[in-house]
């Protein structure tokens, strides 16, 4: 098996998902450019959190398929995809008996780094979320605020220098004060680092604000795919209903 390293990072195509007797995902095909961040814009409900699952291979298509970088993900090994993939979701998912430092760490450790390797890159991540080391790495993630604890889920997400990053709502639990300053991290971390993303959210403020990209899901289906900035200049009833929260409905 070879990385096909001219092919898109992600490819859905003709992607289809059924589960408990009703279809979740319908027709889906859709590409993710290396460096860019493509936002999964829908309603819940809209299949954008399972497209999301299949690109680590959580999940599997009942028809179609989800390649990562030119390979099926029925054909990668789960764990090697998984290990090159950052997954950051709402609720961070920390392990609340492990420090700041050896959350952050684990990926790397798992992968054979010495000690001195991991703790010069956990101190390196956490500065770049903005929380220095010296002050945060030993603390326990229930000694953190919640935008404290979702920057640790951004350094963990990176530690393993992944080409591919994965983001399930990762703001939505966060006061509108601290998910700005979330998403602001969000955007100075993307033009430093110029990976390769997937951002979900139901928030068309946070979409227009961080997607390269915006693809509109609705009930399964894709609706569009445009540049953030001509997002607000298209037409049908699933836009509309967002531009509305914008006050620019037509």
């Amino acid at each position: 098996m070879s990385v096909v390293y001219d092919s898109p990072m992600v490819s859905f195509r003709d992607v289809c998902y059924d589960a408990g007797g009703r279809s979740v995902l319908q027709g889906l095909t859709l590409d993710l450019a290396r460096g860019e961040t493509l936002v999964l814009l829908g309603r819940s409900g809209s299949g954008k959190t399972t497209a999301l699952r299949m690109v680590n291979a959580m999940l599997f298509p009942s028809r179609g398929d989800v390649l990562v970088a030119g390979i099926s993900t029925r054909e990668w090994d789960p764990i090697r995809l998984r290990r090159g993939t950052g997954y950051v979701m709402q609720d961070v998912g920390l392990f609340p008996h492990f420090t700041v430092a050896r959350n952050v760490g684990l990926v790397p450790e798992i992968k054979g780094r010495t000690p001195g390797e991991i703790a010069k890159r956990v101190e390196e991540l956490l500065e770049q979320v903005g929380l220095p080391a010296a002050q945060f790495a030993s603390r326990y993630p229930r000694e953190l605020s919640g935008g404290q604890r979702q920057r640790v889920g951004v350094a963990r997400a990176l530690a393993a220098d992944p080409p591919l990053l994965l983001f399930d709502e990762p703001f939505g639990a966060l006061d509108p004060i601290t998910r700005l300053e979330a998403q602001r991290l969000f955007l100075s971390l993307r033009e430093r680092l110029r990976k390769s993303a997937i951002f979900v959210t139901h928030d068309v403020r946070e979409a227009l604000a961080l997607g390269s990209r915006i693809g509109l899901l609705s009930r399964g289906r894709l609706e569009l795919v445009v540049a953030s900035e001509e997002f607000v200049n298209a037409r049908g009833t699933e836009v509309e209903g967002f531009l509305a929260i914008l006050g620019g409905g037509r």
